[in-house]
């Protein structure tokens, strides 16, 4: 008899997580806007007769699913069984979005076709790769009598889900009553599924009570009435917006999404980041549609809620390398989290990679230590280390410096293992491994603006410290969580216990 695995300690992302989570299949409903996205791409040689305009001569026509409908797509393409439920009109467009859909896995008995209706359509038009215009094709209001039809319809479109999420960007399926009809539904679902909201302002749907809501930084900002600062200090901003958001959107827990700068958790008992590794510019789409979708379907199959925002940012990541509205398949989230197996850097090619980043004015954090076996302490802590600067080193202890130091039986994950699983987090940017006594070498070579280290003692009572401050760095102690040592996991491990985590 087989057993499914317990990921409610998961902290690895490793190559085998995404298919782990599809293997699991969840059952996911999504309510809400449903679009489609045109992608069309020409040459520009000459200006118009007619005015000032340029011609394009279009040589390639694209579509694909949008708005709700791309984030059903990234479930569907994730593993997850997915039903989506909404309104499209009774056109060549609706026609068009139904076959994408239903090609991709969407069951789409749902998706009401309705004459009177426009599918909401966005075509970009471009060339040489630069978005010339968009063009909006969402003239027509949804009639009243379409959203009571599709909410007579949501009590079974919910029914034994593992999660529901709303889209709601205000082209008009989640008006005219709808959000006490959707929260009705939901509340009414047998065991109360995970709900996850993604909306333009998550305020209106606080009579649900959701388990997340996830707006954008423009969002948010709208949300609160106030301009968020640029950049890099949004992030610190809003974790101290934190009660306000959550009381603004009766959510359990506020995932902003900002772009580059990744995401920031906002909950009563957890603070957590990710950040992202941003491509060159492409004409890309619907990152936030794929960052919902693993969102979800790592918190509807049990991983801890962080580990999930891990999972999403990589997602999200994958997509950002592509062009159009894009969707994040099980194999490509695997390859892209494989890749970090072979990232450790040799001393040369690390201190040239540090050269580079201090050119640019970043500042570098560096800490050290073995990391084996993954859990909550280290991940809390790596992520604290991040925040302490632009650029976070973690220096691993080779497997025999490890044996030196915990013994015979350690380590038990050797350190490619170590290296790949702690190369895949989102707030470590340079994995390199030491094999000296100490780390001093290492240090004197990197020359730290941070060196962190966590436990309980004070700085004095490092060897490190003096080589730190002889290079004009300084020591940080982070915060010690004395019951997440790795021992304490192995021996939980060993005695079949369970360790139990939100």
């Amino acid at each position: 008899m087989t057993t499914t695995p317990d990921l409610s300690s998961q902290r690895a992302l490793s190559d085998t997580l995404p298919h782990v989570l599809a293997e699991r299949r969840p059952e996911v409903t999504v309510i809400g806007d449903v679009m489609l996205d045109g992608w069309w791409t020409g040459n520009i040689e000459r200006m118009c007769r007619e005015a000032p305009a340029p011609v394009v001569d279009l040589l390639r026509r694209e579509f694909s699913p949008g708005g709700a409908a791309n984030t059903a797509m990234n479930l569907a393409a994730l593993g997850a069984k997915v039903t989506l439920a909404g309104i499209v009109g009774m056109d060549a467009n609706g026609e068009r979005l139904k076959a994408l859909l239903h090609d991709g896995g969407v069951d789409v008995r749902y998706l009401l076709q309705l004459p009177g209706v426009v599918t909401p359509t966005k075509i970009r038009v471009s060339s040489a790769g630069q978005i010339m215009f968009r063009l909006d094709d969402c003239a027509a209001p949804v009639p009243e009598d379409a959203t009571d039809t599709l909410a007579g319809l949501l009590p079974e479109a919910v029914a034994g889900r593992d999660a529901v999420i709303i889209c709601d960007y205000g082209t008009g399926t989640l008006e005219n009553g709808m959000i006490g009809k959707v929260a009705a539904a939901v509340g009414l679902a047998k065991g109360r599924p995970l709900t996850v909201v993604d909306a333009h302002d998550p305020r209106c749907w606080s009579v649900l009570e959701p388990d997340l809501v996830t707006p954008n930084a423009m969002e948010a900002s709208r949300m609160l009435g106030i301009k968020l600062p640029d950049g890099p200090a949004r992030a610190p901003f809003l974790a101290g917006q934190r009660d306000r958001m959550l009381q603004l959107t009766g959510a359990k827990a506020v995932v902003a999404t900002l772009d580059r700068d990744g995401t920031i958790l906002l909950t009563d008992g957890t603070s957590h980041r990710t950040w992202a590794r941003p491509a060159t510019e492409k004409q890309a789409s619907g990152a936030g549609d794929t960052f919902v979708a693993a969102l979800t379907i790592g918190r509807a199959c049990g991983l801890p809620l962080t580990t999930s925002l891990d999972l999403a940012q990589a997602a999200a990541d994958v997509v950002v390398q592509q062009a159009g509205t894009a969707i994040c398949r099980t194999e490509e989230l695997s390859r892209y989290l494989g890749s970090f197996a072979e990232t450790t850097l040799e001393p040369a090619e690390l201190m040239a990679r540090l050269g580079s980043e201090r050119a640019h004015g970043k500042r570098i954090v560096l800490t050290n230590g073995c990391f084996d076996v993954l859990h909550r302490g280290h991940t809390r802590y790596l992520n604290q280390a991040r925040q302490l600067g632009d650029v976070l080193v973690v220096a691993l202890n080779s497997d025999e410096s490890v044996r030196k130091l915990k013994g015979p039986g350690r380590p038990i994950n050797h350190v490619a293992d170590r290296a790949a699983v702690i190369g895949a987090l989102s707030c470590v940017d340079y994995v390199t491994v030491f094999d000296t006594p100490t780390p001093i070498p290492l240090i004197q070579q990197i020359r730290p603006e941070i060196y962190a280290k966590g436990g309980d003692y004070t700085p004095a009572m490092l060897a490190e410290t003096a080589a730190v401050e002889e290079c004009g760095g300084e020591v940080a102690i982070l915060d010690y969580v004395a019951e997440q040592s790795t021992s304490a996991v192995v021996e939980r491990i060993r005695n079949g216990a369970r360790e139990v985590e939100a």
